[in-house]
């Protein structure tokens, strides 16, 4: 597929990479607006294709007491708000088959779940909504295994798939990259970096999720290197009382600087 079959996206010409980023997950109206603004500011200077990410509610949960979201059709109408209100596309996760049909009513993208990739009915039920279907890859998955993934997208008719890597486990607290994937699963579809979430250090014995957020940069720079399509970067502009993923999220403050060093790195790589 072409990024130019994506409603609303802009700045697809540019040579780029593209863009998916926002919160961790949507926490209500005012920090989504906010935070889709200051993120579209950015990406119309450096001409980044840009889509805003948001997940409507949050079903992978270490702990029964973790924050799940704020109502399912309410965070849906926000992310349908932002893409009116700033006239770009949005992607969230589903988590079930049901989810599919009522968030492809909101959104442009519809993001499958690491965890979740393998399940068949609900690959199938995001693809024959007709809408980008997101495949994170599964952290226990090998990058060729992904070839299948993306195969049942194909199968329903529908060629609009996309694979994201988020990292690979490594031991029982921490992720890897391994970016002799990248070439591999770009030669299924379009192929993103999920900068964030791969500094996770999950399962940890107090129920809440780690990261290295200090090592964002070396990540995204080693990617766009390696000629991923897109990058996927969780931002906040308070990550230490952010909702859900904190530990690995991204300062808005810092995000301009670090898109401008990568967009440089990328016309570099161009150049080539």
């Amino acid at each position: 597929m072409t990024l130019s079959e994506v409603p609303k996206l802009k700045h697809t010409n540019s040579n780029n990479f593209f863009l998916l980023c926002g919160p961790c997950a949507i926490e209500g109206e005012d920090m989504a607006l906010r935070i889709a603004e200051k993120v579209l500011k950015i990406t119309n200077q450096l001409e980044i294709p840009y889509i805003f990410k948001g997940s409507f509610k949050k079903a992978n949960r270490s702990r029964i007491d973790s924050f799940t979201g704020i109502g399912d059709e309410k965070a849906l109408k926000i992310l349908r708000k932002v893409s009116e209100t700033f006239d770009i596309p949005t992607v969230t996760d589903i988590h079930e088959i049901g989810d599919a049909k009522m968030a492809a009513e909101y959104v442009d993208v519809l993001q499958i779940p690491a965890f979740l990739v393998r399940q068949t009915d609900l690959v199938v039920a995001a693809a024959e909504t007709g809408k980008v279907v997101n495949l994170k890859k599964g952290q226990f998955m090998s990058p060729e295994a992904m070839k299948h993934a993306v195969q049942k997208v194909k199968d329903t008719g529908n060629h609009k798939a996309w694979i994201t890597d988020r990292g690979t486990m490594f031991g029982y607290q921490d992720m890897i990259v391994d970016f002799r994937g990248i070439p591999t699963m770009r030669a299924y579809a379009p192929t993103i970096l999920d900068v964030t979430h791969s500094l996770q250090q999950p399962n940890q014995s107090v129920g809440v999720t780690g990261g290295r957020p200090e090592m964002i940069e070396t990540i995204a720079r080693a990617g766009v290197v390696n000629n991923v399509d897109g990058l996927f970067i969780e931002t906040h502009f308070d990550p230490a009382n952010a909702k859900s993923d904190g530990a690995n999220m991204l300062h808005l403050d810092n995000l301009e600087r670090l898109l401008s060093n990568l967009v440089a790195i990328r016309k570099t790589v161009n150049s080539l």
